[in-house]
């Protein structure tokens, strides 16, 4: 086994259908995407452990420190539960957190495929010293927890609920299979195995065993891409098993509580909705509670559909993303409107200026997208994916790598911008794993089919029925719909090319050699199907027209009524204050406003701006009145709309998605 290609999973029940993504080494990018991981390579990555420092997490791990910081209340705020009102991190004074071993497994994880993209001796070097600190830490019984060994000893175990214990370990084994992959180093990989095998011991179905898990899920996820690169099946079923048990009674939440001498009832948010717990998984139908917690059970519960077949699961899942995707979705993939719970609130309920929609949770729905994908090609899944990254989720992250979003407003009033860093540092390292790994979205590869789901400059490397096989896309997406794939297999092989259709283009154009192909006849799902022995030299060419379109609330949305967002291809877009002046909020957009795109190729890095004339309400000739009984005057202007994603790069002022319709 290589670094760049994991084993499959021993004796895994995996239907034959089932797409796994390609490893993030199999994969370059170019072009749009690549510009952004270089920019995670290049800053963001030496950002994330520096700041990591400066929080002294370094101290909380290394045991040949005294131990660090203030202990926090053993009933914590979890990390999605800090204060995250633009506070940073001074270095003056340090609250120990029990969430740092997850921010150190996503920062190792965008080290990881950040030294894949471009070497970094140094780096390298920081990492590799950070992962010696844990294997010193690690106990004699595979266990290993910074905060259960360095600040709370001897509760290890004790409050699942709320303690976070198995959401570290998740985002450790990520880390490590991370690194693993991308710099053939086992050693942190090894570390976490050990972990695993000591946490396999504790809990599952066996006689004995505690039927418990993770108040903050993360760990299901986690043990799966475990199992896929070291082809140890035990840790499928135990990711099997967390899911399974989740919210079965008698709840073990409850139980734990009174083993502590606690109160069950005496929890935080008085309910277990808050972290997906209340029922059942196969029993639930409706998106509740904290928005990442959510979005990581259901890509659990999505891994585990995909490995194992499982019906139930996704009839369940299935329900749950119409729930989400009618009744509580951001237009910019954003999701979570609340900062109280810090997720989902009532049906409709999506404020603009408010909403909290926090990085995280997006990023969450990237990976909840792509995991349902692994259960076929479907564009309902792959459109949403690609509207979550290209907006919900990169906006957290500016377009240089150095500064960060928490929560991604719709609307602004001048004073929300991004910040260093978060004495809560959950978004970062987040966002930058996603856009370092992003080469892991564009494929999904089954036995005998390769499904392209995203489009851009990009090279593929895999390997079916048995033959070497590279595919070469080229294209300037997102700003055009041109695409042309290049197959090049190492010899003459059959199999089918999946591609996807997005529902945002009105129109689409295949060829094949040349040759036209029948969209209507070949398309299932969003996909085009494509089977047939591929050759060298073989070239595929597929043309998008990028449309640009008028968004528009369901009528129960109250917030947007009488509004209109833009789009083009799959950017939403917004204006702000730099281009068009304040006042954002008297700007009109009239319903026959004829809008042109324009590319600008020296402005953000390159982007394809709208324009349109509009309205604007004037205040010049209003006088001192509060109130008048005849409207204000308008006059015209021309308003400039940029991608969402890149507002707050330039000159600081109000933003604004979803614009009056005059």
């Amino acid at each position: 086994m290589t670094a760049s290609q994991p084993a499959a999973a021993t004796d895994t029940a995996r239907p034959k259908l089932a797409f796994r993504p390609l490893p993030v080494p199999q994969v370059d990018v170019r072009g749009f995407w690549g510009d952004r991981v270089d920019a995670v390579a290049a800053k963001t990555a030496g950002i994330l452990y520096d700041r990591c420092v400066e929080a002294r997490m370094l101290e909380q791990i290394d045991p040949d420190r005294p131990s660090p910081g203030v202990v926090i209340p053993f009933h914590s705020p979890s990390p999605d539960e800090a204060d995250t009102q633009g506070a940073e991190f001074t270095g003056s004074t340090v609250t120990t957190q029990m969430f740092w071993d997850s921010d150190w497994g996503k920062t190792i994880e965008t080290a990881a495929y950040s030294l894949y993209r471009r070497r970094n001796p140094e780096l390298e070097r920081k990492i590799d010293a950070v992962i010696d600190m844990y294997g010193k830490l690690q106990q004699p019984d595979g266990y290993l927890s910074s905060w259960y060994q360095r600040i709370q000893p001897g509760l290890r175990w004790t409050s699942l609920r709320d303690c976070h214990e198995l959401y570290c370990a998740g985002h450790l084994i990520e880390g490590a299979v991370a690194y693993f992959q991308a710099t053939g180093k086992r050693k942190l990989l090894d570390i976490m195995c050990r972990y695993a095998d000591h946490i396999a011991s504790m809990f599952g179905p066996e006689p004995g065993k505690r039927k418990g898990y993770c108040g903050h899920e993360e760990i299901e996820l986690a043990l799966v891409k475990l199992a896929r690169a070291t082809g140890e099946n035990k840790y499928m079923e135990l990711a099997k098993y967390f899911i399974d048990q989740r919210g079965q009674q008698p709840h073990y939440f409850d139980e734990e509580a009174r083993a502590r001498g606690a109160d069950p009832k005496a929890y935080h948010f008085k309910t277990y909705e808050y972290n997906q717990s209340h029922k059942p998984v196969r029993e639930q139908h409706k998106v509740v509670g904290h928005a990442v917690r959510a979005m990581y059970l259901f890509s659990g519960m999505a891994d585990i559909a995909t490995e194992f077949g499982d019906d139930s699961l996704r009839a369940a899942l299935d329900r749950l993303w119409d729930d989400l995707t009618t009744k509580s979705l951001y237009v910019t993939g954003g999701i979570g409107p609340s900062a109280h719970n810090e997720g989902f609130t009532s049906d409709y309920d999506l404020p603009n200026d408010t909403a909290y929609a926090e990085t995280c949770a997006s990023v969450g729905l990237v990976f909840w997208a792509s995991r349902m994908l692994g259960m076929g090609p479907n564009a309902r899944y792959a459109d949403m994916m690609e509207r979550a990254l290209y907006n919900g989720s990169i906006s957290g992250l500016s377009l240089d790598g150095s500064l960060f979003f928490y929560e991604n407003p719709l609307e602004s009033r001048g004073g929300h911008h991004r910040w260093k860093w978060h004495r809560c540092p959950c978004c970062p390292p987040n966002i930058g794993r996603m856009v370092a790994s992003i080469g892991s979205y564009f494929y999904g590869l089954a036995d005998d089919a390769l499904a392209v789901h995203l489009y851009g400059d990009s090279t593929a490397r895999f390997e079916i029925a048995g033959r070497a096989v590279s595919l070469v896309q080229t294209s300037n997406y997102p700003w055009d719909g041109a695409v042309a794939i290049e197959i090049g297999p190492q010899a003459p092989v059959e199999f089918t090319l999946h591609l996807r259709v997005p529902a945002w283009c009105r129109n689409a154009a295949l060829r094949v050699n040349g040759k036209m192909v029948d969209l209507d006849a070949a398309t299932s799902d969003g996909y085009v199907a494509i089977r047939r022995e591929w050759r060298p030299g073989d070239r595929v060419e597929l043309d998008l027209e990028m449309s640009m379109s008028r968004l528009f609330a369901n009528p129960l949305v109250r917030q947007d009524i009488g509004r209109v967002a833009l789009a083009r291809g799959p950017l939403i877009y917004c204006v702000e204050e730099t281009d068009n002046g304040a006042g954002l909020h008297r700007i009109a957009l009239p319903r026959e406003a004829r809008l042109e795109a324009h590319p600008e190729p020296n402005l953000l890095g390159g982007i394809v701006t709208l324009s349109a004339i509009g309205t604007r309400a004037e205040t010049k000739n209003w006088g001192s009145d509060l109130y008048r009984s005849k409207p204000p005057a308008t006059e015209e202007t021309t308003l400039k709309a940029v991608p969402y994603f890149a507002w707050d790069n330039r000159d600081p002022g109000e933003m604004l998605v979803w614009l009056r319709e005059g």
